[in-house]
């Protein structure tokens, strides 16, 4: 280790230090300033570490989350961006924070949730012996531009690592493509045809054409977006058989889902302790990831199970007399697929939707109205109040408004401690879809008062 990654090191851990005193997160800064120092700082301490890398559009923390508490459960010496701090700056950080001054990493693995964008930056220092790829979306247009903008980001990325494994998501017709044009092995994970729930074409698709000839495809079935069974009738492009499959779901419960997951033609009962379709993706991949860096499928099975989500993606809370739950959400596709999750929800509840538009939520919010926050209408006998926050919280007003929720029936409220006061006063479960920013801001305050832990120790 040579000199001036021995002071961006010593740096990196005093400036963390310094942060945590004055009760800040000091995930990624410490990070930046070292690695002005040290531009190949990353390089130096992974070099030895066994990596899994998460990436994609939707899910990633989530993945992330189920992967580390199979290393947990088998005792394995790991790190992970656990705070969520993603870019070069905040994985070069966590790398610090468990190594000595001199460089050398005290954790055999890691696990690591890296942003779409950074993955052609971060891949080559990182070199993982694993990468996940979740999905692609259309996700903060002002920041990644096209999601095909997003999709080459990666494959730069993996280009760097051609000897890494790749998990991919087989009915997701944009991250499946990375296979077409890349060396690397690749395990593929998905839903199959008959633990599907819709036939015919996507209402909301980010891919409608082929990747390879711009033919529409056809698709066998949906799952949610353009995931799902896709074939293209003139090239022959389609979904890859996954070597993980869902074949079956047996229950999608508030709480959790029951299902049937082929594990290299074996079949088994499955308990995912979280609810939604997407997280069901998240769970069949971190299965695919855990067996092929070489801890074996059941380790990441018995995990899904006592699993417990990290924050802002389906946390739970002691806030109102019958709890709150909060779900983060950023796109179209995700916003969909928790809107999806609330018709299911027999109770009536309280609905808060937080809207920011900084930088880390992407400052283009038409999204929204691409969202279909018509399914609340669907559900309005059973919605006691929608309450709307935020930053953007008049737009998001407007956006729920011509969805056709009465306006008597919306109430505004951007204090946050104001929001908190009375949504503990609440006798129905409460229900909160935050933006980024939004969510770690109202988490907080939540925190304060019902207690849990900061973002960072999340």
């Amino acid at each position: 280790m040579n000199l001036r990654a021995v002071l961006a090191i010593i740096l990196c851990k005093l400036l963390r230090r310094i942060s945590r005193l004055l009760h800040r997160g000091g995930t990624a800064m410490p990070g930046r300033f070292a690695l002005k120092l040290c531009p190949n700082l990353l390089e130096l301490l992974a070099r030895d570490v066994k990596t899994v890398a998460i990436t994609g559009t939707n899910g990633k923390t989530t993945s992330a989350r189920m992967i580390e508490e199979a290393f947990a459960r088998e005792g394995k010496s790991y790190l992970t961006n656990r705070s969520g701090a993603n870019l070069l700056s905040g994985i070069t950080t966590e790398f610090v924070m468990n190594s000595t001054l001199f460089g050398k990493v005290d954790k055999e693995y890691a696990v690591i949730e890296c942003d779409e964008a950074a993955a052609r930056t971060v891949f080559g220092q990182l070199r993982p012996r694993v990468v996940v790829v979740t999905n692609l979306f259309r996700d903060q247009l002002d920041r990644y531009g096209e999601v095909t903008h997003t999709l080459e980001n990666i494959r730069e990325g993996l280009k760097r690592i051609p000897e890494a494994r790749l998990c991919l998501n087989a009915d997701c017709s944009l991250s499946s493509s990375l296979a077409l044009d890349l060396p690397n092995p690749v395990a593929w994970f998905g839903i199959d045809a008959g633990a599907a729930a819709s036939r015919g074409k996507p209402s909301l698709s980010d891919a409608t054409h082929c990747i390879r000839c711009k033919t529409e495809y056809e698709y066998d079935y949906i799952t949610y977006g353009h995931l799902g069974g896709f074939r293209c009738p003139r090239c022959g492009y389609s979904r890859h058989a996954a070597d993980y499959a869902v074949t079956d779901v047996l229950e999608l419960r508030g709480s959790g889902s029951r299902v049937v997951m082929s594990i290299h033609g074996e079949k088994q009962l499955v308990n995912v302790n979280l609810p939604a379709m997407y997280n069901i993706y998240n769970a069949v991949g971190a299965v695919a990831a855990v067996s092929e860096i070489g801890l074996g499928a059941q380790a990441a099975v018995e995990a899904l199970a006592s699993f417990h989500c990290g924050f802002g993606r389906m946390e739970q809370f002691e806030l109102g007399k019958s709890g709150t739950r909060m779900m983060l959400v950023k796109n179209p596709a995700g916003c969909n697929q928790v809107i999806e999750f609330l018709q299911d929800i027999t109770d009536r509840f309280v609905l808060v939707i937080c809207l920011n538009d900084r930088g880390a939520d992407g400052t283009d919010i038409s999204w929204i109205w691409d969202a279909d926050f018509e399914g609340l209408t669907r559900m309005a006998g059973r919605i006691e109040q929608i309450v709307v926050s935020g930053d953007r919280a008049g737009d998001m007003r407007v956006r729920i408004k011509y969805a056709g929720i009465a306006d008597e029936h919306i109430r505004v409220e951007r204090d946050y401690e104001k929001l908190v006061d009375w949504l503990a006063g609440q006798e129905k479960p409460i229900y909160i879809m935050p933006t980024y920013t939004a969510m770690l801001d109202l988490r907080q305050t939540i925190v304060h008062r019902c207690g849990g832990t900061d973002f960072w120790e999340g």
